[in-house]
């Protein structure tokens, strides 16, 4: 009888034995490539991704790093680099310019709720609210959670939306929710 056992289960048996067990192995999701740490920040986390580097570009460019890398907690809707890309040509190098440093922080920061919000008490406010959640953002404005089918959509200032990709990323300094979109506020 011939035994095969994964390098991944060799690896976390060895891990269970000596006492030393990574939660990359249990809880951490996968994200662009990358597994998002629950003992990292939102940005030590999306500085790994390969599918958030825009973002993580604007975030820097904004002064933002700072901020998100803080005890928080922050619940993040994390615009991937195809989000990025939907965009009309030439806007994300032109929000990176300094000169437009207050236009790029506040549509980042519409991307921002203070506190941990996670899926599940976002459908259940969808639920509670007939249909819709308002969550108010740290730019000021409200962003709007709906259910499209059985994923959670955000609807902007603007009436734009962006649907929830990957849900419950938990950082240590909160919850981010990858989307396909970039929200836009008024």
């Amino acid at each position: 009888m011939k035994i095969f056992i994964g390098l991944r289960t060799l690896t976390l048996a060895t891990a269970l034995a000596t006492g030393v067990v990574s939660m990359a192995y249990a809880a951490d999701p996968m994200v662009g490539g990358a597994p998002m740490m629950a003992s990292k920040t939102i940005v030590e986390n999306a500085s790994q991704a390969k599918n958030l580097t825009t973002l993580v570009a604007a975030v820097k460019a904004a002064g933002l790093v700072e901020t998100l890398s803080g005890p928080g907690p922050f619940t993040v809707f994390a615009p991937t680099n195809a989000a990025f890309d939907k965009l009309p040509k030439g806007t994300v190098e032109k929000l990176t310019q300094p000169d437009m440093k207050a236009d790029l922080t506040k549509i980042l920061t519409y991307h921002v709720v203070a506190g941990k919000v996670d899926a599940a008490e976002i459908v259940k406010g969808i639920k509670a609210g007939g249909g819709s959640y308002n969550m108010k953002t740290v730019e000021g404005e409200t962003l709007t959670a709906k259910m499209d089918g059985d994923k959670v959509a955000l609807i902007d200032a603007k009436g734009g939306g962006a649907l929830v990709e990957t849900a419950d990323v938990f950082p240590s300094n909160g919850v981010v929710h990858v989307i396909d979109s970039v929200l836009m506020p008024k």
